[in-house]
């Protein structure tokens, strides 16, 4: 079994592979500082509540855009795995061309979405939408070649700016509204954060697809903690929640 580990800014999303197939997901809030003992347990316990005996795990692969608890995580899985983890980092393999002007500032969450997509949807132009902390687009041709993409606030943050930076406004539920016209100050902060959202990316879509796959067929993934508040607004081909998951699965054993 391959334990894959997504490490972001405000979660830790994980799964566990048996061959190709995902058969166990969570989730974990993080932060910037957490020891090695605490990681290796969480990791230990969440597995047997599941069932998994952690002698199973014969591999981890993992990413991180927070560059303090690599060290952590790392330290955490040699101790309670006894396995040096895969890390999705540079100068590892992709099968990707990355155009990036700086290749090292792409996010390894972004670039392990490109991965599954471009192995999942081969020969195909695709772009990923990935709705977590922060919304990400990336952009792959059908060459494997990542062109790049766009990053704008996520509604978690938008809600956090709200709550922090204004007197009488304060956190509220994230729901999909019935109108976008409310009729209350938290219908009004549910309707805006969401048709906000729903508006950036309908446009950011369309100007890609104009800039780069003019008269193309171009595949739409949705992915990430809040995409299945848009799986009814018709912005997607799939939608694929464990991306970043299966990105670590192929890139592992592309280097392995």
């Amino acid at each position: 079994m391959l334990l894959c580990l997504d490490i972001g800014n405000t979660q830790m999303y994980g799964g566990v592979f048996e061959k190709d197939n995902l058969i166990f997901q969570f989730r974990k809030s993080s932060r910037a500082m957490f020891s090695s003992d605490e990681i290796g347990i969480f990791l230990r316990s969440v597995l047997r509540e599941n069932n998994i005996e952690h002698l199973s795990i014969k591999n981890i692969a993992m990413c991180s855009v927070v560059p303090d608890v690599v060290y952590s995580v790392r330290s955490g899985v040699i101790k309670y795995f006894g396995k040096e983890p895969f890390i999705l980092q540079a100068g590892v393999k992709t099968g990707l061309k990355i155009k990036y002007k700086n290749p090292l500032e792409v996010g390894s969450d972004r670039i392990s979405n490109a991965i599954a997509a471009v192995n999942l949807y081969p020969d195909k132009n695709i772009i990923t939408i990935d709705f977590g902390t922060a919304t990400t687009f990336d952009v792959v041709n059908k060459n494997k070649e990542y062109l790049g993409g766009a990053i704008l606030p996520g509604i978690k943050i938008s809600i956090e700016a709200l709550e922090s930076k204004t007197a009488k406004l304060s956190s509220v539920e994230i729901v999909v509204p019935e109108k976008v016209v409310g009729k209350s100050t938290i219908e009004s902060i549910q309707s805006g954060l969401f048709f906000g959202q729903l508006g950036m990316v309908k446009e950011i879509t369309s100007r890609i697809i104009m800039e780069e796959f003019t008269g193309q067929d171009v595949i739409i993934i949705g992915t990430g903690g809040f995409v299945h508040l848009f799986q009814n607004e018709n912005l997607f081909n799939s939608i694929l929640p464990e991306l970043v998951l299966r990105g670590l699965l192929y890139s592992f054993f592309l280097n392995n």
